[in-house]
Formats: structure tokens, C-alpha cells, sequence
């Protein structure tokens, strides 16, 4: 298969890249922790794709992401908001609602029967509803990043975090510790505060199911369950969850002339 399409996804953690064809099935992809130099990076990645596949330097390309503007070979650059709801809707056909959640930020998008978002709400201010907060804890907690879901579910005790900024609560758990508190029931609550705050994203635009979850966050299984808790709905997890982003700009850099 030959390349017609590639998107690039410059994220704050890390750094997609998404080759398709032009049926719009992805060829290669490509998934790198984020450089301090996106634009040196972006093009290594990209020389890497064309040396494997044989691909030109005229495929179009579409940047998306906060390091967008730094990909100095893209053709368009098109916010995340618009490449997220074009990559979810190639596999669903459908209206939806995509909740991505990031390193640094969160987005819930209502995706209409076009594949175009309708409505969207996003949190890029407080990191207490993203990946970082529950990366920043797990380390406080010693717990690694695959583990934090599991663990989560583990345990049926729940300690309350009730802050709403990730300094504060960090505070609270080193309290909860000097108490004695067991880890798991941390997690728990450390789980249920995020989610508590992407379950109030939701209901403040209203959804439309089924409920998809994005982004690396997407790979914790006690985010996903509680999220469906704490919405009555079932939430659906892609195969690839973390290219969601750099897939729909694949499929964006298809229509290019």
C-alpha cells in the first residue's frame, strides 16, 4: 500500500505520527514521548516513514496539536478539536460523543452525523482533569502508570480527595499517608476526582452515545469504568486510542489538492 495521506499529532506528552492510503487505512504509524525540539523531531519521524514506505515528500500532510504550528512540513494545520472528531467518526459513521483525555488537557466533543464536532468543551487550565494529575500522583505514591487503573479497581475501600487543584490534592494524599491510608483506596478517590470532573464536562454539553474515551488516559481501564458509572453509559475504548488525533488529520490531508 502507498501513502496519500499523513497526520502528524504534536501533543504535549507525546508526538503521533499516522500514515493512511488512499482508502484511508492506516499504513504506519508512529509514537514518540515529546522533544523539547518538535520541529527536529517531527521531521525525523517523517524521514523515518518515507525511508520504510517509500513515500514522497509531496504526500500532504496535516499538523494538529499544541506543537502544530512547529511542524514546518505540514500543508494545513487543524485544531485537535476538528482532527479527533474526523478520527473517531471513520470507524463509527455516526454521531458520538468523544471524550480525549491528555497530558495536559481534556476535551469532550459532540461529533454530529458528518463527522464534524458540534459542540465542545475543553479543560486546558488545571491539570486536576488530565493524565498529568494521575501521573504526578502515582509518582508521589510510587506506583507505576500501568498499574494505576487496576490498582484502582482492586481495592472496594475509597479515600475522598476533595481538591480541585493537583498541588492541593498532593497535600491531601501526603496527609492521607501519614494516616496510614492504603494506596488502592487512594487511587480510588484519586480516580473518582478526575472523573468526577470529566463526568461534570459531559453533562454540561449534554452527549449523544455511545461515549468514546481517547487519548493515554484512555488506557487506564478504572478511568473507563468509572466514567461509565458515573454516566449510566457503556464506554467504548479504540484500539489505538492515543493516534485518535493524528489519524483524523491523516484523513483531513486526504482532501488536499
Amino acid at each position: 500500500m502507498s501513502i496519500a495521506g499523513i497526520g502528524i499529532d504534536a501533543g504535549s506528552t507525546t508526538c503521533k505520527l499516522v500514515a493512511v492510503d488512499a482508502a484511508g487505512e492506516i499504513v504506519t504509524s508512529v509514537l514518540e514521548p515529546a522533544h523539547p525540539r518538535i520541529e527536529s523531531q517531527v521531521e525525523t519521524m517523517l524521514e523515518g516513514v518515507r525511508s520504510r514506505t517509500g513515500a514522497t515528500n509531496g504526500v500532504p500532510c496535516v499538523a494538529t496539536g499544541y506543537g502544530r504550528k512547529l511542524v514546518v512540513s505540514a500543508d494545513r494545520r487543524v485544531t485537535e478539536i476538528t482532527c479527533h472528531a474526523r478520527g473517531v467518526f471513520r470507524g463509527l459513521q455516526r454521531s458520538a460523543t468523544l471524550i480525549d483525555i491528555g497530558g495536559q488537557d481534556s476535551k469532550v466533543i459532540r461529533i454530529g452525523d458528518d463527522g464534524r464536532p458540534i459542540d465542545f468543551v475543553m479543560n486546558d487550565k488545571c491539570a486536576a482533569g488530565t493524565g498529568r494529575f494521575l501521573e504526578h500522583t502515582a509518582g508521589r505514591l510510587g506506583v507505576e502508570i500501568g498499574a494505576l487503573g487496576d490498582r484502582a479497581l482492586a481495592g472496594l475501600a475509597e479515600e475522598q480527595i476533595t481538591s480541585t487543584c493537583t498541588v492541593f490534592a498532593e497535600s491531601e494524599i501526603i496527609s492521607l499517608i501519614a494516616r496510614g491510608a492504603e494506596v488502592d483506596a487512594i487511587l480510588r478517590g484519586l480516580h473518582r476526582s478526575l472523573v468526577g470532573r470529566i463526568a461534570a464536562m459531559v453533562r454540561s454539553i449534554g452527549w449523544t452515545p455511545p461515549l468514546i474515551l481517547s487519548g493515554g488516559v484512555a488506557l487506564n481501564d478504572g478511568v473507563r469504568v468509572m466514567i461509565g458509572e458515573a454516566l449510566g453509559e457503556t464506554v467504548t475504548v479504540p484500539d489505538a486510542p492515543q493516534l485518535t488525533g493524528a489519524y483524523g488529520a491523516a484523513l483531513l490531508a486526504l482532501e488536499i489538492e
